[in-house]
């Protein structure tokens, strides 16, 4: 705070200081019995307005670390919970400081009850998904074990609704785990090949369905990332090309080299995204024009997770798209997290 806004604020006390001096002038000039001559009593009124200025720069200036302390706390937002009001003095500023602890030590409780009430839920959850993988798995031996007494169109829609339940298990396992995720990382080195063709494994019942051809080609490169985490925004990214790619249809996955990184690209020859949603894709909830349609299922976390999991592993996902031609996606590898791979700028030789 500044001596002018210190001032400022304590104007109705000077005011009725200034009222108080001239009623005095008043009092002694109007006196019949007064003998002081007006320019002394002008020179006394001076001095009181001095002493006046002198007391309140001397006010402000015992309360001026304490005001420069509330200054630095506003500015510094990112930690003003973090520590308490120091050494106030006047009883004003004890009631301040004490006020200020009071909403610090309750926003800690009440902050530490949202953290256990969130532990437990993500604790349920990762328990619900760990129960349910047991009848998945036991479902997909049973249908295997039906195979050959159901026809061909049955079992691959049997197949295709169990792969689908385990995404969505997945999905919610992820979601969940999204907030500890600096618990559960571990980047090394991996060859794109051995993450990409497991993803495409998964989801080759749908390619084979909607008879969708599959392209792949330079995907010889090793990046720096997590292989767990990489593989799910690889199957969020797959899974929503195949989402809306109409049968026959075309997705391409290639790797493109370029001075700043590597470019993963996943081109499909789908519907394509408005340019209109185009923007929103990433935002959490957000389906869009297209996810509004009944068979599509969209429910906007799948690309909010990838993009949010990929800004935690150093990677950068973006999105192209014309209506009616199709939707490229792109992970961008920065320079610094694949070395030793064809084309590579910072190859070990």
């Amino acid at each position: 705070m500044t001596f002018f806004k210190f001032l400022k604020d304590h104007l109705l006390q000077i005011l009725f200081w200034l009222m108080g001096l001239i009623l005095l002038n008043l009092v002694i000039w109007l006196d019949p019995s007064n003998s002081v001559a007006l320019a002394n009593l002008l020179y006394l009124d001076l001095l009181l307005v001095v002493f006046l200025a002198i007391f309140l720069f001397i006010l402000y200036w015992s309360r001026r670390n304490w005001y420069q302390q509330l200054t630095s706390k506003i500015k510094d937002a990112d930690n003003i919970l973090n520590y308490p009001l120091d050494n106030p003095q006047s009883n004003d500023e004890q009631l301040v400081a004490q006020y200020s602890q009071t909403l610090l030590d309750t926003h800690q409780q009440i902050l530490n009850s949202l953290i256990n009430e969130q532990n437990d839920q993500r604790e349920f959850v990762d328990s619900w998904v760990h129960d349910i993988k047991v009848p998945l798995a036991a479902l997909k031996l049973i249908t295997d074990s039906v195979e050959d007494q159901i026809s061909e169109e049955k079992y691959l829609q049997l197949t295709d609704e169990v792969t689908r339940m385990n995404h969505y298990v997945e999905k919610v396992l992820y979601y969940s785990r999204l907030s500890s995720f600096a618990n559960d990382y571990l980047i090394q080195e991996y060859s794109l090949k051995d993450i990409i063709n497991p993803v495409v494994r998964d989801n080759m019942n749908y390619f084979i369905n909607k008879r969708i051809q599959l392209v792949q080609h330079n995907l010889d490169y090793t990046v720096l990332t997590d292989r767990k985490w990489l593989s799910f925004i690889l199957e969020q990214l797959l899974s929503n090309s195949l989402k809306y790619t109409p049968a026959q249809g075309t997705i391409t996955i290639e790797v493109v080299s370029q001075r700043d990184g590597l470019n993963l690209l996943i081109k499909d020859s789908g519907v394509g995204i408005p340019e209109a949603d185009l923007g929103r894709i990433f935002d959490k909830g957000f389906t869009g024009e297209n996810g509004r349609h009944a068979d599509t299922h969209a429910t906007g976390l799948g690309l909010y997770l990838a993009k949010q999991l990929a800004d935690k592993l150093g990677h950068q996902i973006s999105a192209t798209s014309k209506v009616g031609q199709g939707t490229t996606l792109v992970i961008h590898f920065p320079l610094l997290s694949y070395y030793n791979s064809p084309g590579s700028a910072t190859q070990i030789r």
